[in-house]
Parts: C-alpha cells; structure tokens; sequence
C-alpha cells in the first residue's frame, strides 16, 4: 500500500517536471515584478536575435590622411607714408614762435608778484579765480557808473546831499551796521537821484529808504521799517517808507550789485600786505569821499587805489608800486588828481572848514584806533596835495 503511494507521488512529480519543461521550451520566462515594462520582450528579443544574426562586418584598412593644407601666411605691410618736409617745417617754426611768446610774456611778468600764489589752501579765499572775479567788478562799476554833476537844474544841490549822508553816517553807528550797507546805501542814493529826481522834501525820505534796501542786502539781522521810521522821528511813515521802496527798485531796475571801494581797497591792502594801521587810515580817508559830491562820478575802484595810496605816503613813505599798479590797474599819474581831492577833504575837516564832522567823530574812537587824529593828517604832503586841488577847482 504504502509502496503505491510512493510510486504515484513519483509519476505525478514527474508529471509536473514534464509540463514545466515544455512551458519553457515553448515561451519565456514570465518577467520578474522588477522587470516590468511597456516594451514588447518579444520583439526586444527579435532585434537581439538579429542582431546576433548579422554577418560580421568586413574590416576595411585605414586610409592614410591627408595631411592639411599650409596656408601662406600673410604679414601687414604698412603703407608707406612720404615724407612732408614742409608741414613739419612749419610746425618747428610754430613752436619756436610759441616758445618765444612763452618767453617774452615771463619775462615781462617777472617784476609781479602773484599775491594769491600761497593761498590755494585757504577756499575762502578763491584764489583760482579772484583775479576774474574783480576784472569782472571793474566791469560791472563802468555799467553802473554815477554820472558828474547830476543834480544840475534839481531842486537839491550837493550841500544838501552832504547834509543827508552825514546824517545816514550817525544812523548807522545807531544801528551798528556793516560798513557795506553805509557804501551802498550811498552808491543806491546816488544811482536813484540821477534817474529820479526829487524835491527837498522827499530827500530824507530817499536816504533812509536807501539805507532802508541797503539793510536788506547787505544785512543778516536788517532793522524793521519802523525803526526807520522811528529814527526820523516819524516825519515820514512805514507806508511811505515802503512805496518809496518799490520806487527806488524799479528806478534802479532791481540791480543792486554795484561794486563798493570797500571791496576793491581790502584787494588793494592784501597786494600791497598793508597793516590794519595803513588800512585803517585808507578806510577813513575812503570815508570823506562820501560826503564830496564833486567825486560822485569817480569809479570804486579808483577811490580805493587813491585811498590806499595817500595813506602808505603818510605812514611809510611808499610810492605806488609796479605790483600795485598791475592789479590796480592805475598808475600813480593817473591817481594823483583823485588823491589832490581826498586830502582837500582832510584839510576842511582838520581845519574845521566844514560842519559836517561825522565821519571824523567815528574814526576819533578808539575802536578804530584813533586814527582821525593822526598828526601826519596835518603833514606838509596834505597840505600841497589839498592846495594843488585848490587850484585845479578854480
């Protein structure tokens, strides 16, 4: 019994063997979970079953190669320029031309100095373009010139204009102003009575409105138009005050920049390297000349150099320099008249030939050195200046 069992269990094994290698004899192997795919086994197998059964490839032998090409090599040549002989002849002789130029402007500048050569450190000073800067005030001055004699056939006359500004002097020490705003408040007064005369009445009321656009200009912290007012002792109001304001602008066509002597003698005394003595007793000489209604016309420029000129024959003894003369642009012949007229004005003062004595009572201070009771004001060098003006007028 037990021996039919083995042998079915046997022919059933074998069986089973029988089947399995018929099933691979007849198809592939089922593909692994792994070995999934879109692709078609059979025909993958079909292109490497053919693949096996291409016949082998027949070896060809290697051509040698050729070898490349040597392309000529090909080398610039520059154009051959011909010579100009006469071009570079002339460009010799342009710069021989220059040099010489060159050599004749030094020699003739040898004898000047340049007075702003050590300042380049110091921007304040400007020093790369201060010589334009007052070749361009030395314009401006001839464009807004006071004209000679300009109150022939007013009903005002110069004793009246020296009455007014003596008075515009005392104003302002009263109101500690800057010693510009007094030298264009006489340079705006003047501008407008050439253009605009006015009556004797109004004359006041025209310096202190002068002072009064001056102020503004000139000044951080200007006085209000009732402080004007109130120094005439209110004989003229602010609203009177404030349209002849709008009168003087419009006369003067807003143009305000005129140059003052002020600016053109603080150049004059740094050329010369004057002391605060010399530049003191120039300042007060340049003062007087505000009252003179005979220097009205005279140019800023030239009250300046005049001033300063006076004032280092005085005190040192010094003509008028050839350095002094380059940036001046005047002579001592051209200076002289203009310093006859100033020192007629310290004659009248000293001699007490005029009443208008404000301008010597500032300078007799001791804040400005006292130096309108200088003895050398009453020196013989005044006097025959002031007499050859003398002389000159009659």
């Amino acid at each position: 019994m037990a021996s039919l069992e083995v042998s079915a269990l046997q022919s059933a094994v074998g069986e089973n063997l029988v089947r399995m290698g018929k099933v691979a004899a007849a198809g592939p192997r089922r593909a692994a979970l792994g070995e999934l795919t879109n692709f078609n086994p059979t025909a993958v197998n079909t292109k490497r079953g053919a693949a096996k059964s291409k016949p082998a490839a027949v070896l060809k032998t290697k051509q040698p190669e050729k070898p490349p090409e040597v392309q000529p090599l090909v080398v610039p040549v520059a154009p051959v320029v011909p010579e100009l002989p006469e071009v570079s002849q002339q460009l010799d002789v342009s710069m021989k031309e220059e040099s010489a130029l060159c050599q004749a402007f030094s020699e003739a500048l040898l004898t000047v100095e340049d007075v702003d050569e050590q300042d380049g450190d110091q921007p304040q000073l400007c020093s790369a373009y201060v010589k334009d800067i007052y070749r361009y005030l030395h314009e401006l001055e001839l464009q807004q010139a006071v004209k000679p004699h300009y109150m022939t056939g007013y009903d005002i006359n110069g004793r009246m204009r020296a009455l007014l500004i003596d008075w515009l002097v005392q104003v302002h020490s009263r109101f500690q102003l800057l010693q510009e705003t007094l030298y264009l408040t006489v340079a705006v007064l003047d501008r407008f009575l050439q253009v605009q005369p006015v009556s004797r009445r109004k004359l006041q009321l025209a310096g202190v409105t002068a002072m009064f656009v001056a102020c503004k200009y000139e000044e951080m912290y200007a006085p209000e138009v009732g402080d004007f007012a109130y120094i005439t002792d209110n004989a003229f109001s602010k609203a009177q005050i404030l349209e002849m304001e709008q009168v003087v602008l419009r006369s003067l066509k807003f143009q305000l920049g005129r140059p003052l002597p002020l600016h053109f003698l603080r150049r004059a005394s740094k050329v010369a390297c004057a002391d605060v003595e010399r530049h003191t007793l120039a300042k007060y000489l340049m003062e007087l000349t505000l009252l003179d209604y005979d220097m009205v016309h005279f140019r800023p420029s030239e009250i300046a150099a005049a001033a300063l000129c006076l004032s280092q024959l005085l005190l040192e003894g010094l003509s008028w320099s050839p350095t002094q003369q380059h940036y001046s642009t005047y002579d001592e012949a051209h200076l002289k008249p203009i310093v006859q007229l100033i020192a007629k004005n310290v004659v009248q003062v000293n001699n007490g030939k005029t009443k208008f004595t404000a301008v010597k009572t500032k300078y007799s201070s001791s804040k400005l050195m006292k130096i309108a009771l200088s003895p050398l004001l009453s020196s013989p060098v005044v006097q025959s200046a002031a007499a050859a003006a003398a002389e000159d007028s009659h």
